[in-house]
């Protein structure tokens, strides 16, 4: 059985609503997934544009979460540490603030963004407000499982 992660403000390859987006409340999306692969110590996850035109753009970065955990709620608050909701440590995106900054391209044809969520065999020792080449490097060699969405958006 895959390890499959979903949204139920969209589908896997459809538009993001804009209130996911800079054209909108600008807030990070509700997500779902099923249980993680056995074995797993914690969850981490990473949202990037692959279409931007610098490169890619990192959106969110995620981490530290408990294996338990089996869904983000929308509109998570952009602090370094969580407790509520949910458990978890954020990092730095590339705008740069910390937590979620949704999709916000350039005028022209729709960008994919990427969700992925990390099943990993350890806990990380990860600062919080770290950056996502921070984040693959800490995860190297612990990488149980991936599952992942992806969005589109356009301006």
């Amino acid at each position: 059985m895959t390890w499959q992660l979903e949204s139920s403000a969209f589908e896997d390859g459809a538009t993001i609503p804009s209130e996911y987006t800079c054209a909108g409340e600008d807030v990070s999306p509700p997500l779902s997934w099923g249980e993680a692969p056995e074995g797993t110590a914690q969850l981490a996850l990473i949202c990037d544009d692959p279409d931007a035109p610098a490169g890619t753009w990192v959106h969110w970065v995620i981490y530290a979460m408990p294996a338990e955990l089996r869904e983000l709620p929308p509109a998570l608050p952009s602090d370094e540490t969580l407790s509520e909701p949910v458990t978890a440590t954020q990092g730095r995106n590339d705008f740069p603030t910390v937590g979620y900054r949704g999709p916000c391209p350039p005028p022209g044809a729709a960008h994919r963004y990427s969700f992925r969520l990390y099943a990993l065999s350890e806990e990380l020792e990860l600062a919080p407000g770290a950056a996502k080449a921070e984040l693959v490097a800490a995860m190297e060699g612990k990488i149980l499982g991936e599952a992942k969405l992806i969005g589109k958006f356009g301006r």
